[in-house]
């Protein structure tokens, strides 16, 4: 088991930045692949971003960067130049393989927040 809780949402104005940590505890986190998503009301889970288990290969959608520090158990969502649509719960997971499904991912945070105000 891996348990993920993700932090660093907020409210932010248009042009801003934000970063998301993903703190993991549990079974080995170096072991999977990491990602993010997000999520509006009414709308399918997107993928925003994955990386390979030793931060090697990452896959992103999009103008924000992935990063992540093993020693730390923790992943990054640097967010730049943030618009309204960006606006949106987002979620850590961890999983096996990087994938843009979110079906591809076996544990999951609660989310954070991120409001982009224009």
């Amino acid at each position: 088991q891996v348990q993920l809780v993700e932090s660093g949402g907020g409210l932010v104005q248009a042009g801003g930045s934000l970063r998301l940590s993903c703190a993991a505890s549990g079974r080995t986190f170096s072991s999977y692949v990491a990602a993010w998503f997000r999520q509006t009301a009414g709308k399918e889970r997107e993928f925003v971003a994955a990386i390979t288990r030793d931060g090697g290969g990452t896959n992103v959608k999009g103008q924000f960067t992935i990063s992540r520090d093993n020693a730390k158990n923790t992943v990054y969502l640097q967010m730049n130049s943030l618009k309204p649509e960006d606006t949106a719960l987002y979620y850590c997971a961890a999983g096996g393989t990087i994938t843009t499904r979110p079906s591809g991912y076996v544990y999951w945070g609660q989310g954070t927040q991120v409001t982009v105000s224009s």
